[in-house]
């Protein structure tokens, strides 16, 4: 299993240091790492260079996607990692801290037979001082969105081979051989398309061996929801109901 992980990063100076330590510190550190600089005005590329240079057994890249969005530039580290003989794809944010089991429970998924797989997303804690109600909003808003999404109307289809399952874009794996097959993701923004849940749904129409694990766990950021309170990022979630004027929270 050749597994790359890619990590899709705009003007995100301040928080990708700590995914990238995170990634270092995996028990299984048998993976090659790529960055997606989506021409940030930042000095992100600059952290992740140093970074490397500081960690050489890391095998870490940088690529550059000029193409503003998380779904092009997500596209553009995968179908970079397959180009260069990747068999098995994991995607996280440069907002987030994957579990450091996460790489072994990837690898533990694929092995069992799932093509595409994702895992709980839980909330940073290192972030903001959160207070107790606060650290369950964000599985709360998750657990919502997926709920919406298996009622929503664009995720019923007669053809679709398994039921909806929502798997944040942040915390997914996928075998090379399904992600060509199924398309990629779009080369989208966020604001226009959940990039994550189009993949899914691609996915749908041609296999059933997709799932959730428990161990596939990456902490995400609160940032977004403490910008936008709870509703309004209830209504970001379900089809962009709520649409804010700055969406690259930072």
């Amino acid at each position: 299993m050749d597994l790359w992980v890619v990590v899709p990063a705009y003007n995100e100076e301040r928080s990708i240091g700590a995914t990238l330590r995170r990634l270092n510190e995996q028990a299984d550190a048998d993976f090659t790492l790529v960055v997606v600089d989506n021409t940030s005005t930042d000095r992100t590329a600059e952290v992740v260079r140093e970074f490397a240079e500081e960690h050489p057994k890391l095998d870490l890249r940088i690529v550059r996607e000029t193409q503003k969005g998380t779904g092009a530039a997500a596209d553009t580290g995968i179908r970079h990692a397959i180009s260069a003989g990747a068999t098995h794809l994991a995607r996280t944010d440069a907002d987030c801290l994957p579990e450091r089991d996460w790489i072994g429970a990837v690898k533990r998924a694929f092995d069992e037979g799932l093509e595409l797989v994702s895992g709980p997303l839980r909330p940073r804690t290192d972030e903001f001082a959160l207070r107790l109600w606060e650290r369950r909003l964000l599985p709360a808003v998750v657990e919502m969105a997926a709920m919406f999404g298996r009622f929503r109307p664009g995720n019923q289809d007669p053809m679709y081979l398994g039921p909806y399952v929502m798997m944040p874009g942040c915390n997914v794996a996928i075998t090379a051989e399904l992600y060509e097959r199924a398309g990629g993701f779009p080369r989208t923004c966020i604001e226009d398309v959940h990039e994550d849940r189009a993949l899914v749904n691609r996915v749908r129409y041609l296999t059933a061996a997709y799932g959730l694990r428990k161990d596939v766990v990456v902490y995400g950021s609160v940032r977004r929801l403490r910008a936008f309170g709870l509703v309004r990022t209830l209504g970001w979630y379900a089809d962009h109901r709520y649409k804010p004027d700055v969406v690259d929270i930072r």
